[in-house]
């Protein structure tokens, strides 16, 4: 299928897509104010909609400051098929985390975006709400009923835009129009280009009892197998930067946004507990500073949050104090609870050659592709690196101490399929890939400071696989993912697994595997975590204000208090839309 469109593609000129064409700044030394009503730090998903929603106040001002570039030119980020590319670049802040025991000893990369957008210009796109037991365990935990499924719905469609898919294919039973959005600014689509293991995925979840389909996993319910959504719209990502900050919004008079500028510190007058202004540098390396009369907002994610907070004075006492930096707050709940969701890529070895490694074996076929999709938007390139998810519980026999997801009716793994390698695509060969993720974890890490220089990387520890229910989970996923590939749909199809996986022979071999394989998912929460209000434990309350303190709100993933049993984009968003209502509240704004 793949090999057809050789003859399809057309040499043109590529064309870029400047999707963030309104007043933008490089240099602070430009701005026409150092003072707005609104500060905003961090362009990602929460920032981009807090930057729009509250800019469409005429009387606010907002500042918004992103560390990375615009995406101006970064047609790589556009290309959804590109995604699993923008790691180790420019538009990454190429993190790593410590020694992980859970890993066998590894440090592995922790992408992050650095570029307008944040994460959701690099991320896989794909677009999975959460179980609706997710989202009322946040309501119980914080004690506020605002978050419960039912009352975030009206915030579900003020983000999302369902369209049709790049190819327009007749989606009738690929998903369930009344529990979406069609008229809010963030696209979303079902695949946009069939893949060969299409009708066998799907004739698996007729012939599997274990692997039921679910029409639509963003229900509320995920159980099931069913076709992913994706943030993309018209063959290209849909990011934050291009939904909330594109021409229309970012041409507002009112506001502004400030790029290269990497925030250090959050300000306040002595003794005073009010903290209004941010301390930042750009690329000449002097420090510049500018306040917000009404509100600083930080959505600088789940690293950088809790990094500025530390670098401020705002943190554990004990642990500021190792590193000489004066404490202002003492809130130790600060930079703990690091959550994210473990993501191992296994790969067979397939008899066929209608997947798409050659489009990552073969550099000029790729070319082709991309001057294909630059022109006509259509194409292999047009979806994300998996067609369908699969999410399931553990059998009952094995949760014996514990059951740490949000409810009777949510996941605690995850599958993905794709037409091809998933990681470094060997040269030749053809493949499928399966990515298990455990989206229940009970590890939990930390983002700490290893130095008192403000420019220094995080000490980032997601304390990856060290419980026993996360191995024991991860361990059974794969087994899964086996037990897939035995379905009848796949007889004389898979030939045998790939690499280190082949050796996986018994439980000792298979977790062996799984430590030395497995990495990140780019799905972290919790280092500022939301609790209740007169809580003694977490950093910020129900309405994102940190603890104690004045002026300063917290607007990113690092507020969740437990990971979503989901890819984290569309919850993050789902937080910023209602936040960017209670801000207008607190600021008598109808």
């Amino acid at each position: 299928m793949l090999v057809y469109f050789i003859g399809l593609v057309v040499y043109c000129s590529l064309f870029h897509i400047w999707l963030v064409l309104g007043v933008l700044y490089e240099h602070f030394e430009d701005l026409p104010s150092a003072i707005y009503d609104f500060v905003i730090v961090g362009a990602g998903a929460a920032g981009s909609v807090l930057a729009n929603r509250l800019s469409e106040i005429p009387d606010f001002s907002v500042l918004l400051l992103e560390a990375g570039g615009s995406n101006k030119d970064a047609l790589l980020t556009q290309v959804p098929f590109f995604c699993t590319r923008l790691s180790h670049t420019e538009y990454d802040w190429n993190h790593t985390t410590t020694l992980q025991i859970g890993l066998n000893g590894r440090s592995i990369p922790f992408a992050r975006g650095h570029v307008l957008g944040g994460s959701t210009s690099i991320n896989g796109m794909f677009y999975t709400r959460g179980s609706s037991e997710d989202f009322n365990r946040y309501a119980e935990v914080t004690r506020d009923p605002g978050w419960s499924w039912t009352s975030i719905q009206p915030y579900i469609r003020k983000n999302e835009k369902f369209i049709a898919p790049a190819d327009h294919h007749n989606t009738t039973g690929q998903f369930e129009p009344s529990i979406h959005g069609f008229h809010g600014n963030n696209l979303v689509s079902l695949p946009g280009f069939p893949q060969a293991i299409d009708s066998r995925v799907i004739q698996t979840t007729r012939d599997s009892e274990e692997f039921s389909f679910n029409q639509d996993m963003n229900s509320g319910n995920l159980l099931g197998l069913g076709w992913s959504q994706a943030t993309i719209g018209g063959g290209s990502r849909s990011s934050s930067a291009t939904a909330y900050l594109n021409a229309e919004f970012s041409a507002r008079k009112n506001l502004h946004i400030l790029v290269n500028t990497r925030v250090t510190r959050v300000l306040s007058p002595p003794c005073d507990g009010t903290f209004r202004t941010v301390e930042f540098v750009q690329s000449q390396g002097l420090d510049w500073v500018v306040s917000a009369r009404k509100e600083l907002i930080l959505s600088a994610g789940t690293i950088g949050s809790p990094q500025i907070l530390m670098n401020s004075g705002i943190g554990a006492r004990n642990e500021l104090e190792e590193l000489g930096i004066p404490t202002l707050h003492d809130l130790p709940a600060v930079g703990k609870n690091l959550t994210d969701h473990p993501r191992l890529a296994s790969n067979w070895v397939v008899h066929g050659h209608k997947t798409y490694d050659l489009i990552n074996q073969n550099s000029s076929f790729s070319d082709r592709l991309l001057q294909f999709w630059s022109s006509t938007k259509k194409g292999p390139l047009v979806d994300t690196f998996a067609s369908q998810l699969f999410f399931a519980r553990l059998p009952s026999s094995k949760l014996i101490n514990e059951d740490p997801a949000s409810g009777s009716s949510s996941p605690h793994y995850e599958l993905g399929f794709s037409n091809g390698f998933v990681g470094e695509t060997p040269p030749v060969g053809n493949f499928i890939g399966i990515t298990t993720r455990v989206v229940s974890p009970t590890s939990r890490g930390s983002v700490k400071l290893q130095s008192s220089n403000p420019l220094d990387s995080p000490l980032i520890d997601p304390g990856f696989l060290q419980t026993e229910f996360d191995i024991l989970t991860m361990r059974e996923a794969v087994k899964s993912a086996m037990r897939f590939l035995e379905a009848p749909a796949w007889k004389d199809y898979v030939l045998h697994p790939f690499g280190a996986l082949a050796n996986a022979i018994n439980d000792s071999l298979l977790d062996s595997y799984i430590r030395n394989s497995t990495g990140t998912s780019s799905h972290c929460t919790g280092t500022n975590g939301m609790s209740a209000k007169d809580s003694t434990y977490g950093v910020v309350d129900p309405d994102f204000r940190i603890k104690g303190l004045s002026g300063i709100r917290i607007v990113d993933a690092s507020v969740l208090p437990f990971v979503p049993s989901a890819h984290t984009q569309a919850p993050v968003y789902i937080f910023a839309e209602r936040a960017a209502d209670l801000i207008k509240e607190a600021w008598y704004i109808e």
